[in-house]
């Protein structure tokens, strides 16, 4: 039977699709226009278009909003794509609010979409009851006793580094851009402890696998996309994403392949596990074999378990989500960290050589979990990075809702009235600043911007009002979306410094000044005579003559 579209049909359609764009157009110029953070104050929009973005990702270093939470107090308001106003806190307990309320406060669809929608349902990109679940089944992967067991892997990898850079540095100390090392480093950590893959991204002699290549293309993609006009109004109007871009592109060729080496990878799993319990004469996998050299394998032997019940076991397509999730999330942050832990190291050789020395007094090269972190000094080393060099200096979330956010001291708002409460409206976005909370002078002291790791010695008070899941800090934020990996990306970069500080000394080649830093969205370093090297830290790397 063959239909066909009548004046009426069309006219029903044209309608349509004009009350649609109508609401829609209501629903933007209410949040930009309508919303209750208008009245609070904050810095002038030198872009009609970009607000205060392109101001924000391009300016050098990550002062600028200390500099705007000094000029307009604890509560001040940017703005994003025309004119969108977005709220930024420094109050406790406004962030701790907006950390603990997940389903009224959610990482905005613009920042996720594309990449949800194409790599898959990973507990990074899920929301809800679908996240809680996820979560649940995945923490007993990320606790103590499994990181204790993927320790192990990254020394082994922690002195792969350390050798790699002894024969870089046979013929005497050498210049080297340690923050693309430290990146291939975490790569070949988190495929063998994620998902026991080799990506051979260290090896002096083998080529990149098609795997690391791939990620490398969806991590340059997906890093660009913090000032993309198009991405903001594809989240306002979806039907714009089937116009092409190179980025959605990009994502895609990909995605494609992490998505075919990852169902490749979650087979062989399921072959071998079977396999396993076929030669020990088990019929099936049961709730006590529940233990897995990788994550990987541990998520899909929970979901082949006979004993366990279906509201413990993830799908598939939510198991083969994890995979990029692992290396987007566990692979460049802690290469960030470790970079700016040697950047602040390489200043003060003091601290480098006190932090040797301890961990010189360890008569082993490869030292178990507990053993790293019966360190102090390391761990305060480590603590301080995270402090003053947290690789994502802020997040932003968004309202699903009106709201009112509770403040533990009033503000001042443009007109001169007093606010003990912020009042937001559905659509309108929340800055988390980590960097700015973590450099707070009336918390940590007039010296809040110096590396200084014998703070933690004795940590100021105040800091327990920060609500951040670890050491007071909002490194890996706090509330039901807390950094699940947060225990492995600890103990990994304690790994790295151990092996790596007890073999070499770090120095800056360079003055200080031709170092500068930028946001996008990680700050990282770069070296203001050679922008097109993109991201790198040169230091002079030389071997410890006391290493021996």
């Amino acid at each position: 039977m063959a239909f066909s579209l009548t004046s009426l049909d069309v006219l029903v359609v044209l309608f349509a699709a004009i009350g649609y764009l109508s609401w829609k157009l209501y629903r933007f110029l209410a949040v930009v226009y309508g919303s209750p953070l208008r009245v609070l104050p904050g810095p002038p929009s030198p872009s009609l278009v970009y607000g205060n973005l392109k101001q924000m990702f391009s300016t050098e270093g990550t002062t600028l909003p200390d500099e705007w939470f000094q000029q307009y107090g604890k509560c001040y308001v940017d703005h994003e794509f025309f004119m969108t106003p977005r709220l930024w806190t420094l109050d406790p307990l406004a962030l701790n609010h907006v950390l603990t309320h997940e389903s009224d406060y959610a990482r905005p669809e613009v920042n996720l979409r594309d990449l949800a929608n194409t790599l898959g349902k990973g507990i990074l990109f899920v929301r809800g009851d679908k996240h809680r679940q996820q979560r649940r089944i995945m923490n007993p992967a990320f606790g103590p006793m499994q990181v204790r067991d993927l320790t192990e892997i990254f020394v082994k990898k922690s002195n792969e580094l350390r050798d790699y850079w002894l024969h870089a540095t046979k013929a005497g100390p050498t210049v080297i851009n340690v923050n693309a090392d430290l990146s291939k480093m975490t790569l070949d950590v988190i495929g063998q402890a994620g998902f026991g893959y080799d990506f051979n991204a260290l090896n002096l002699e083998g080529k990149p696998t098609e795997l690391s290549l791939a990620f490398r293309k969806l991590f340059v993609s997906t890093s660009g996309g913090q000032t993309s006009v198009l991405g903001y109004l594809t989240s306002w109007f979806p039907i714009l994403a089937i116009i092409p871009s190179k980025r959605r592109k990009e994502i895609a060729s990909a995605a494609a392949v992490i998505r075919r080496v990852g169902m490749q990878l979650v087979a062989e799993r399921k072959a071998a596990i079977l396999r396993e319990a076929s030669e020990n004469h088990k019929d099936g996998v049961e709730r006590k074999d529940l233990k897995g050299r990788d994550l990987l394998t541990l998520l899909i032997k929970a979901n082949m378990a006979k004993d366990v019940p279906e509201s413990q076991r993830l799908s598939d397509a939510d198991v083969l989500g994890q995979i990029p999730t692992f290396l987007l999330a566990g692979h460049e942050t802690t290469a960030t960290a470790s970079t700016w832990a040697l950047y602040a190291l390489s200043q003060r050789p003091e601290i480098q050589q006190k932090l040797r020395e301890e961990l010189l007094s360890v008569d082993t090269d490869t030292p178990t979990m507990d053993e790293l972190n019966a360190l102090p000094y390391l761990d305060a080393v480590v603590r301080e990075t995270l402090r003053l060099h947290s690789p994502i200096t802020f997040l932003v979330r968004e309202a699903k809702k009106d709201d009112v956010i509770p403040l533990s001291e009033p503000f001042t708002d443009r007109y001169g009235r007093v606010h003990k409460e912020i009042r937001v409206a559905k659509g309108n976005k929340v800055a988390l600043p980590v960097i700015a909370m973590h450099r707070l002078k009336e918390i940590w002291g007039e010296d809040a911007m110096e590396f200084k790791p014998e703070r933690w010695q004795q940590p100021p008070e105040e800091i327990s009002a920060i609500p951040g899941v670890w050491g007071h800090l909002l490194t890996f934020i706090g509330g039901p979306r807390a950094c699940i990996g947060y225990r492995f990306s600890l103990v990994e970069l304690k790994a790295i410094m151990f092996s790596i500080i007890r073999g070499f000394e770090f120095e800056m080649p360079m003055p200080l000044e031709e170092y500068q830093i930028k946001t996008a969205p990680l700050q990282r370093p770069s070296v203001r005579n050679a922008p097109e090297k993109g991201w790198q830290l040169p230091l002079l790397v030389k071997p410890y003559k006391g290493a021996a």
